[in-house]
């Protein structure tokens, strides 16, 4: 029998390795090529393994599931997970993706694997009107990051997040780059990463994280390379191999 590739994106080690337990138990022809804790890792499993369906938690650090539902869109099937069932769940009933509610039950799994077996006859359907829909829904729920407090030599300032072209790490601090200067705070890239809009805030290396509205351009140099070319700032920033997904739409 034909087997059908699956990827689960669950940042809790417990429930993603339960998942994956109750999936080879009830669906013994799903084949897991990979479980992952984030959403950029997601992605990078989604390029590589090319799966049929993927199982995304709603809320991960780095990319949101919605976020990696929106790259996979139109490429395999969708299945949420989520401990919340304010997520729009009767959205989630009209058919177009599936959900799998936390705790898990098989009960409700099987329900989920039934209707993933009868989607996987059909291409996968455009989600840009339920992604829309879910991230309006699931945004009262959690507050991103509006403003920050950065030192500039002696004095503090008072910096929003729509004035922020780009973070890059340095040192034991993190750099604040603004179109008229730079300033320094003690957050981390991760921390920054958990608490900005997803949606607003890329990160394209280990240590940067970009505004999307402040990009002017992609390029490609010579050997392949990927870079940022900004609106209001001279440098060009590099994005890593491992982030230069995120580019390939535009």
């Amino acid at each position: 029998m034909a087997t059908t590739r699956a990827i689960i994106a669950e940042d809790e080690p417990v429930l993603r390795e339960e998942l994956a337990e109750m999936l080879g138990t009830l669906w013994p022809e799903l084949d897991i090529v990979a479980k992952e804790a984030d959403g950029v890792a997601a992605l990078r499993a989604l390029e590589q393994y090319h799966p049929e369906v993927m199982f995304l938690d709603i809320q991960m650090p780095g990319l949101s599931g919605l976020d990696v539902a929106r790259q996979a869109a139109g490429r395999c099937h969708i299945a949420f997970v989520t401990a919340y069932d304010q997520y729009a769940v009767a959205a989630f009933e009209q058919g177009a993706v599936d959900y799998v509610l936390k705790p898990f039950y098989a009960g409700r799994l099987v329900t989920t694997i039934s209707r993933l077996k009868e989607k996987l006859a059909m291409p996968p359907v455009d989600l840009s009107r339920m992604l829309a829909l879910l991230s309006a829904n699931g945004s009262a729920g959690r507050q991103h990051l509006r403003w920050i407090n950065a030192s500039r030599g002696n004095a503090v300032r008072l910096i929003t997040v729509e004035e922020i072209v780009y973070f890059k790490a340095d040192s034991k601090y993190t750099c604040v780059f603004t179109k008229d200067g730079e300033s320094l705070i003690r957050k981390t890239i991760k921390e920054l990463t958990d608490e900005l809009d997803p949606a607003a805030f890329w990160q394209i290396h280990r240590s940067t994280l970009v505004n999307v509205n402040a990009i002017e351009s992609v390029l490609r140099d010579i050997r392949g390379h990927v870079q940022v070319r900004l609106k209001n700032r001279n440098e060009l920033l590099p994005v890593s191999e491992s982030y230069a997904h995120l580019f390939r739409s535009m």
